[in-house]
C-alpha cells in the first residue's frame, strides 16, 4: 500500500515531501502518546532525508533506534529501570519502522537483523517495565502464537480484557502503544499477540497470512477465557489497518467477544492493491488470466525498481509465488453480505476523513452489520483524518474507550 494518491489533508506535506515518508512520521508522532517516541528526536532523525532517498530513510530509523537502544542499555546497567523501559519501548518502535523501510531498499539483507533488533528491544521493554506482563504461548495449529498479557495490577481479579490485533505490517511495539497504555489506565488487562504473516511468524517461521481469521482469534479467545483473571463476559478486540478486515471476518464466526473496535472498517482488502492498476489488468486478475497478468506485470515492473521492491515486500506475507497468485490470495480477503449479517458483536468503526487505503469501506462495513455498528467520524478539522488517525491518538482513545467502557461495564 502507498500513500501517493492521498487527497489534500490537514498539514499536507508538513513533515516530508515524500507522502509515504510524511505519513510514517505522522504515525511515529502519534505513537508518542503511548510512549512510543519523542517528537524532537523523531523530527531530528528524518530532517535531512531527501524525498527519494530510501537508503537514507532506512538509515535514519535504524540509526535512531540503535542510539535509543544504547541509551536504554546504559540506564538498565545503572539500575534505572523506569528510564530504561521508556527508552526500550521507543527503540522498539523506531526499529519497527526501520523494518518497514526495508521494503524500498534494493536488497532485503537488512530485514532480519533489523527485525531481530526490534524484537530484542521489545523483549527488554517487557523485562524492565514496572507493569505486570506475562508472556504467553497461545496454542495454534500444532504450534503457538506469541503473546504478552499486560495487567494493571497483579491481583488475580477477573478483569475486562482487550485483545490487540496487529495490522498487516504493524510492529508489536506500535500495536501496544496505540491502545495498550490507555486500556491499562482504565483497568483492562491487555493481550497483544502476533498472528500468521506478522512479525516473527513471518520473518522467522515463514507462516503467511490467512483470510479466515476466525481460525486465529478463536484460539486466542480459548486461551483467555480459560484464565481466572480474565472476565470471559467482558472480552473485547481492537484491530487496526488490515485488521479492520480480519476482526469483522472473525466476528462472523467467533461470537464470544462482547465488543470490538475496528480502525478503520475494511470489507475488501484487494482494493488497496488493485486500485492503482488499469481496469484491463484488474479484469485479467479477476478472470483468472494468470499468465497474461504475470506477463503484463513483469513488463510494468521493469519501469520502476522501487515499485517492484515494494511489491515483493508487501506480497511476501500472503505466501504466494508470482503476481497473479498473490492477487488471487488477496481477492479472498473480502467480507460477504452473509458474513456481515452474522456479526452479533457490537462494533465501533472509525471513519477517518481522507482515508487513503480503503476509502468508504468503514461505511460499507457498518451497512453490512447495521444493528451492531457504531460509525464514528474523525475529521481533518480536529486533526483526526487519514488512515488510523495518526495525529489523533488521544482523541481516538477517548472516543473508543468511552464507548467500550459503556458496553463492558459490570
Amino acid at each position: 500500500m502507498h500513500a501517493e494518491s492521498q487527497p489534500a489533508h490537514a498539514f499536507a506535506g508538513a513533515f516530508a515531501a515524500n507522502p509515504d515518508f510524511d505519513y510514517e512520521v505522522r504515525g511515529a508522532i502519534g505513537a508518542t502518546v503511548g510512549g512510543g517516541g519523542d517528537i524532537g528526536e523523531i523530527l531530528a532523525a528524518v530532517r535531512d532525508v531527501k524525498p527519494k532517498d530510501h537508503e537514507g530513510w532506512f538509515a535514519a530509523w535504524r540509526g535512531l533506534g540503535e542510539r535509543v537502544l544504547a541509551q536504554a542499555d546504559a540506564s538498565a546497567a545503572r539500575g534505572h529501570n523506569v528510564s530504561a523501559a521508556a527508552a526500550y519501548l521507543r527503540a522498539a518502535c523506531y526499529l519497527g519502522r526501520a523494518v518497514n523501510a526495508v521494503a524500498s531498499l534494493p536488497s532485503d539483507d537488512a530485514l532480519l537483523p533489523t527485525f531481530r533488533a526490534h524484537l530484542g528491544a521489545w523483549e527488554r521493554y517487557v523485562d524492565t517495565v514496572a507493569t505486570t506482563v506475562e508472556r504467553l504461548a497461545i496454542p495454534y495449529e500444532g504450534g503457538s502464537l506469541p503473546g504478552y498479557l499486560f495487567s494493571p495490577a497483579a491481583d488475580g481479579a477477573a478483569r475486562p480484557t482487550l485483545v490487540l490485533n496487529l495490522g498487516s505490517d504493524e510492529s508489536i511495539a506500535d500495536a501496544w502503544v496505540g491502545a495498550g497504555p490507555a486500556a491499562l489506565a482504565r483497568g483492562y488487562r491487555v493481550l497483544v499477540f502476533v498472528g500468521p504473516g506478522q512479525q516473527e511468524l513471518l520473518f522467522e517461521r515463514d507462516v503467511p497470512f490467512r483470510h479466515d481469521w476466525e481460525a486465529v482469534l478463536t484460539p486466542v479467545v480459548d486461551a483467555l477465557v480459560a484464565r481466572p483473571d480474565v472476565d470471559a463476559k467482558r472480552l473485547a478486540v481492537w484491530g487496526v489497518s488490515q485488521a479492520g478486515y480480519w476482526v469483522p471476518r472473525a466476528l462472523a464466526y467467533e461470537h464470544r467477544f462482547a465488543a470490538a473496535i475496528v480502525d478503520p472498517g475494511v470489507v475488501d482488502v484487494s482494493t488497496s492493491w488493485l486500485g492503482h492498476m488499469p481496469k484491463g489488468m484488474v479484469k485479467l486478475a479477476e478472470d483468472g488470466e494468470h499468465e497474461k497478468f504475470d506477463h503484463e506485470m513483469a513488463i510494468g515492473m521493469r519501469f520502476s525498481a522501487e515499485t517492484a521492491r515494494t511489491w515483493r515486500f508487501r506480497a511476501r506475507p500472503y505466501g504466494a509465488d508470482g503476481y497473479a497468485a498473490t492477487v488471487s490470495k488477496v481477492l479472498t480477503y473480502r467480507l460477504t453480505e452473509t458474513e456481515g449479517a452474522a456479526i452479533s458483536t457490537p462494533m465501533l468503526i472509525t471513519a477517518p476523513e481522507h482515508e487513503q487505503f480503503w476509502p468508504g469501506q468503514s461505511a460499507q462495513l457498518a451497512a453490512l452489520a447495521p444493528t451492531v455498528s457504531t460509525l464514528v467520524e474523525f475529521t481533518a478539522a480536529e486533526g483526526g483524518d487519514l488512515h488510523c488517525e495518526p495525529l489523533a491518538h488521544s482523541l481516538l482513545a477517548a472516543r473508543a474507550f468511552d464507548w467500550l467502557d459503556e458496553r463492558l461495564a459490570g
